[in-house]
């Protein structure tokens, strides 16, 4: 099927005319493609990675190694088995500075060095391409399209990401994502 700009296009979801480069705090979930529990499982309360989701967790976490603008945190990331939140901090120094001299506002197909959208679509890619290899599935797709992403805007909301982000696992079986739960809930087999 030819591209056919009135059918195909996209509908951002980002936040109209911001910048995904400045400063800031941003909180991230990025489901598996259609909720498929890839990354583990919850025992207990507590996530348990399969190789998946250790793959998932070190790449997340690389991410601050090969960028010196991102900050991440241990208490501020979870994998569950077929979705992540994180909370990426994008911080200003010496080389953020020069990084940012040029315009920032992302455009489809222009990616902007050390944005959110180019530090996820990196990670997804990277992450996915390292599952397929396992799996021997090149090409397969792990990630759904999309992620959600939040702006943290003050110290309160903050405090309340983190929460949920810890609590997590606690409520997996409650949990929206969790395709077990929506089929007790649903009755749906």
């Amino acid at each position: 099927m030819k591209f056919n700009p009135e059918h195909h296009h996209r509908r951002s979801i980002r936040l109209k005319g911001y910048d995904y480069v400045q400063s800031g705090a941003y909180f991230i979930t990025i489901c598996a493609h259609n909720r498929e529990c890839l990354f583990g499982d919850v025992t207990d309360g507590e996530m348990r990675y399969n190789e998946y989701g250790e793959i998932v967790r070190q790449e997340w976490f690389k991410t601050s190694e090969i960028r010196p603008c991102v900050r991440l945190h241990e208490t501020e990331f979870v994998v569950m088995p077929n979705h992540i939140h994180g909370i990426i901090r994008i911080i200003d120094d010496d080389v953020g500075t020069r990084r940012r001299r040029a315009p920032t506002i992302e455009q489809f197909g222009k990616p902007v060095c050390d944005s959110i959208p180019t530090i996820i679509r990196v990670f997804k890619s990277i992450v996915t391409k390292r599952i397929n290899q396992i799996r021997g599935t090149p090409g397969a797709p792990v990630w759904q399209r999309n992620y959600h992403e939040h702006i943290i805007r003050n110290e309160e909301s903050l405090i309340r990401i983190r929460q949920y982000i810890a609590d997590n696992p606690r409520r997996w079986a409650f949990d929206r994502e969790n395709p077990i739960a929506i089929k007790s809930r649903f009755g749906t087999h």
